[in-house]
């Protein structure tokens, strides 16, 4: 078994983004969730899809929790790269291990990335979105998705996560899962990931992957 894939979920891990959904989050659990503590949290790893039938039944609380997310990423957000990130796929790709991203994000969150990453797809041989899969994070369809359209076994992935439902997802789809963090904290990712990193400065392609495999391919 050789790891010669790497799966980077997109928040928090690939993207310096997580911090900022708190802000949002945060606003729309006090206006709709002023009971539920952290709420922001709460919701981690799942698709909107997910977040929006689980809490919010309304259907004019769920077209108001839409705009003011949609707004958020097109006018407030920042796009800046998780320390390290950019350089670390960029030396997987010259070595030649194959990348995507899977997250929990839709199509249009996508267009928001693009448009202030121009070169955003030339890191990654596919993305994964919330549209390709039929069930959220913690379940492990998007990681087996995304081997699948990279031609690839679920044992020659190594998955990247931050959330705790993410990383859960990353263990049940049979991956070595390293969790991030950036989001919840050394502490409660070690906890259930395989092992855990701060970001990406300084680690090694070597650390996670079989390069002397690949390139003798």
């Amino acid at each position: 078994m050789a790891r010669i894939a790497a799966l980077f979920d997109l928040d928090g891990v690939v993207l310096d983004t997580e911090r900022q959904y708190d802000i949002i989050w945060g606003r729309i659990g006090k206006k709709y969730h002023p009971g539920t503590s952290d709420f922001a949290k709460l919701i981690k790893g799942m698709t909107l899809e997910k977040i929006l039938t689980t809490h919010f039944p309304d259907a004019k609380a769920r077209q108001e929790v839409e705009r003011m997310l949609y707004d958020f990423e097109a006018n407030e957000m920042k796009y800046k790269y998780i320390a390290g990130a950019h350089s670390y796929i960029m030396t997987l790709r010259n070595e030649g291990v194959q990348t995507a991203v899977v997250t929990s994000s839709n199509q249009d969150k996508m267009r928001d990335v693009r448009a202030h990453i121009a070169d955003f797809d030339s890191l990654f041989d596919t993305i994964v979105t919330a549209e390709l899969t039929a069930r959220s994070k913690p379940e492990p369809d998007c990681f087996i998705k995304g081997a699948e359209l990279l031609g690839r076994n679920t044992d020659e992935c190594v998955v990247f996560e931050d959330s705790l439902n993410g990383i859960r997802a990353g263990r049940a789809a049979g991956m070595l899962t390293v969790g991030l963090s950036t989001t919840f904290g050394r502490e409660r990712v070690a906890a259930i990931a395989d092992i855990v990193i701060d970001d990406f400065v300084g680690v090694a392609p070597e650390r996670f992957f079989n390069i002397e495999t690949i390139n003798k391919e």
